[in-house]
């Protein structure tokens, strides 16, 4: 049987590839931090996948860069399909880090006076972006998120976390199920949406050959359940705590398509659900622009640019 073959030659895409190169516009990336955490490239057309020990601070960083998103970019929309927090507790851990009150006041509700200028900052800046975020409702299957982001707006999407959500169709495993869902996040980036997607990870060996979740050995197999979770995201990390100091993590950058994986030194201060980076931003080419001239007469000085009728000059 023969097959209605799909393509594009180069030749089809390569006009709008140049003058997409020469135009001096990046690619959309949204904002999600400061110092060495401005190296995280969350934006359209990505899928951006983290991954971590129990409880060390998935759910924290993914909402940290959700707000912090809107509040950079004061027309994103962001949808969070959570399968283990309420939007009320996803809430509460977003105030501790904005007021810098710690989380266990804030959610044993016991608030006194000398909280109140600090909550109320928290608050404001929570209501700025809050009809901007939706939570998606059970039940957390992909078509429920999936028309939730429609309804809604939804350009930044995270899953949180992959395992526990049910792709359409029936699935022979886990495994299976898992394949299936990334291929439909794999879509949704190709539609336009930035994708975060946070994922649990498997155990490791540790020197003792002990089953343990001994962060010196993730890698990219370490996520669980599909080795389909690192071919298809853009970018993978994970989170990876220190050995001495209980608040020091390593957001290790394990693969980055769009250039040199980039690790990042953080603090987590668990009492306000906040992650923080140790160490400022590496450093980035002062102009743009004087790049994009120089490719422009780079170009310019081709033959294939100076001759376009093909011929030998």
């Amino acid at each position: 049987m023969n097959a209605t073959a799909k393509y594009q030659t180069a030749a089809d895409v390569f006009d709008a590839w140049r003058d997409a190169l020469f135009s001096g516009a990046a690619p959309p990336l949204y904002a999600v931090g400061t110092g060495a955490l401005a190296t995280v490239e969350i934006g359209p057309g990505r899928v951006v996948l983290v991954g971590g020990l129990p409880g060390g601070g998935k759910t924290a960083l993914a909402m940290q860069w959700v707000i912090d998103a809107l509040r950079a970019v004061p027309t994103l929309r962001a949808v969070v399909a959570n399968v283990e927090m309420s939007a009320a507790v996803l809430l509460d851990r977003q105030l501790a880090r904005l007021s810098g009150v710690p989380l266990d006041a804030i959610a044993k509700r016991k608030l006194g006076a000398e909280h109140a200028d600090r909550i109320d900052r928290g608050l404001a800046t929570l209501e700025s972006v809050a009809d901007r975020l939706a939570f998606v409702a059970p039940p957390f299957d992909l078509g429920n998120i999936a028309a939730t982001a429609d309804d809604f707006g939804g350009a930044l999407l995270t899953l949180d976390y992959l395992q526990r959500i049910r792709p359409p169709g029936e699935h022979a495993d886990k495994r299976g199920s898992v394949d299936a869902l990334m291929d439909y996040l794999r879509q949704f980036a190709d539609a336009g949406c930035a994708v975060l997607a946070v994922s649990a990870v498997a155990r490791t060996k540790d020197k003792r050959g002990r089953s343990s979740y001994v962060g010196d050995g993730l890698s990219l197999a370490s996520f669980r359940e599909s080795s389909e979770l690192e071919y298809g995201a853009d970018t993978a990390y994970v989170l990876v705590p220190g050995r001495d100091d209980p608040e020091a993590v390593t957001l290790r950058c394990l693969k980055h398509r769009h250039g040199e994986p980039v690790d990042v030194n953080l603090c987590f201060e668990r009492r306000i659900q906040s992650f923080r980076p140790t160490e400022p931003a590496p450093a980035t080419p002062a102009d743009r622009g004087k790049l994009t001239a120089s490719l422009r007469a780079l170009w310019g000085s081709t033959p294939a640019a100076a001759d376009d009728d093909g011929g030998d000059k």
